[in-house]
């Protein structure tokens, strides 16, 4: 898959995230309900957008550092903004090359006390492929939060799509 292509799934999960925000209530936003999910909606929400973010901050000095989110609770607190705030990704998005370029990045999700270096090389087009993955699996949790809330999602939100494929390949056999 070209960067291009990865680039316009990307946008259309932000999107998703738009139409998403549209269509429940400040309550449904926020609710956690222990034990079933203790991180609502808007937490999943926050934790896309802050990868996002990571991403095209880093683009420009090559360096994209995935823990230097802000975790900013608004985005959690307050569907406007966070709407405000991935309309900003979109704008990120219409702004970038398509070029592919060497990136080192930083995941550091061990608990080593900082003994290793957490930086590993990269490309911009396998990070587009991990924000993608990882908005997927955010999004299936939300899906998941929303049946639970009694308002089911629409059926392809948070479904990978090599299972999309697999359903329509299946469907299409009888």
């Amino acid at each position: 898959m070209s960067t291009s292509s990865l680039i316009s799934h990307n946008v259309g999960y932000l999107r998703q995230a738009l139409v998403l925000l549209d269509s429940i209530s400040d309550a449904q936003f926020t609710e956690c309900r222990p034990p079933f999910f203790e991180s609502g909606i808007g937490d999943h929400l926050r934790h896309i957008i802050e990868h996002y973010q990571c991403f095209l901050a880093g683009l420009p000095e090559g360096r994209v550092n995935y823990d230097a989110r802000k975790r900013d609770g608004e985005i959690a607190r307050d569907r406007a903004h966070a709407g405000l705030v991935v309309q900003g990704l979109l704008d990120g998005f219409q702004e970038m090359p398509g070029a592919d370029d060497d990136l080192e990045v930083c995941l550091d999700g061990s608990d080593n006390g900082g003994d290793e270096d957490p930086w590993s090389r990269s490309t911009a087009r396998r990070e587009l492929q991990y924000l993608q993955a990882h908005t997927v699996h955010h999004y299936a949790l939300i899906a998941f939060i929303l049946r639970l809330q009694g308002c089911p999602p629409p059926p392809d939100f948070g479904v990978a799509p090599s299972t999309l494929r697999h359903r329509k390949a299946a469907s299409s056999r009888g």
